[in-house]
């Protein structure tokens, strides 16, 4: 098969023929049909995560099953499916409990095994972990489910619990970024997003923001969103920086909460937060950490009727070449939503 190969850390990445996957007892091999382009991708390029070289980056994907291992019982040959970027053991009390996203025995395509920048990729414990696309998903919009807007979807209901009419400040206004502000709009709160780009934030308010602050040179983030909002009920932290989450947990009223759904490497030593700030006003800080299987139907409910649609955050669709040029630009490039890689190409 075609895939994207690193061989070293933060250097070239080639495409390349490379060996056909076999699937693990009780997993599958799915034929990959589109991928998302993630910043977390870029982290483990950058030698931000532990991964084994050669490798293959990738971890969002929707796709047809193409090779059923020993064991699984509840998939078969040409099912369309999707996959949370953190796949349980489907063995532990958590994954048993339906909490499989801090599955302590996890694996995660493009992370600990080979992902799915490649024409098919192996999935681990598919009956714990495999969602079924229903027939009005895109694809495309299937791809964008498994990290950005699952993610963004369980860290607004079942972390921050977001209410109609609350206050919600989205720091980065990237993929997940563009998704928090769909899910929150979804759920009746008002949107403040806060961006770099311009076009980011135009695309943020098409999305449903109420209001967006450019976080340009000069420019005091927080104060902006206090004047704008009186201080948000929740505010995310959709880029993973010292100051972005700095600027998240400092435009919270007393009493808010902070959802931390950015990654926030130690590469220079672990950030420092405001946490003066947190103790005197009482602030929530929370982490989340993509969602579980068990979790996807209600999203995916949403999403067929109508009210959340993962497909308008689409920008591009491009092809494995495209993405060896595009993935060490993620930390630099400003998209205003998400490419989609489909390897078919």
């Amino acid at each position: 098969m075609r895939a994207v190969v690193m061989d070293e850390l933060a250097g070239p990445l080639q495409v390349r023929e490379v060996a056909d996957p076999a699937p693990p007892a009780g997993g599958v091999v799915v034929d990959v049909h589109a991928t998302g382009l993630c910043r977390s991708d870029w982290h483990a390029w950058a030698g931000h995560d532990d991964v084994a070289l050669p490798h293959v980056p990738g971890h969002e994907l929707a796709g047809v099953v193409s090779v059923v291992g020993t064991g699984v019982s509840r998939w078969r040959v040409g099912d369309r499916v999707t996959v949370p970027f953190v796949c349980g053991c489907g063995r532990c009390d958590w994954c048993l409990t339906g909490q499989a996203q801090v599955c302590p025995a996890q694996e995660q395509p493009g992370f600990t095994h080979w992902g799915s920048f490649a024409e098919r990729v192996v999935l681990h414990a598919a009956d714990t972990n495999l969602v079924a696309i229903p027939d009005g998903v895109t694809t495309e919009a299937a791809a964008s489910l498994g990290c950005r807007f699952a993610t963004a979807y369980r860290a607004l209901t079942a972390r921050a619990d977001v209410q109609p009419g609350e206050w919600v400040c989205v720091v980065g206004a990237g993929g997940v970024g563009l998704s928090a502000v769909m899910v929150a709009s979804a759920l009746g709160a008002r949107v403040v997003a806060v961006d770099r780009s311009v076009g980011a934030l135009e695309r943020a308010a098409a999305m449903g923001a109420t209001s967006t602050v450019l976080s340009e040179t000069g420019v005091d983030v927080p104060a902006e969103v206090q004047a704008l909002t009186g201080g948000a009920h929740v505010s995310v932290d959709a880029v993973g920086s010292e100051q972005t989450a700095a600027s998240a947990v400092l435009s919270l009223r007393r009493r808010g909460r902070h959802v931390q759904v950015g990654l926030l490497p130690p590469v220079d030593g672990h950030p420092r937060l405001p946490m003066d700030r947190v103790i005197a006003w009482e602030l929530d800080l929370l982490g989340s950490h993509g969602m579980a299987a068990a979790d996807y139907p209600g999203m995916l409910a949403l999403i067929e009727g109508g009210a959340l649609r993962p497909q308008d955050l689409v920008e591009r669709v491009v092809g494995l070449a495209d993405a060896v040029r595009l993935l060490p630009a993620m930390d630099t490039a400003a998209p205003a939503g998400i490419t989609i890689i489909d390897p078919r190409r």
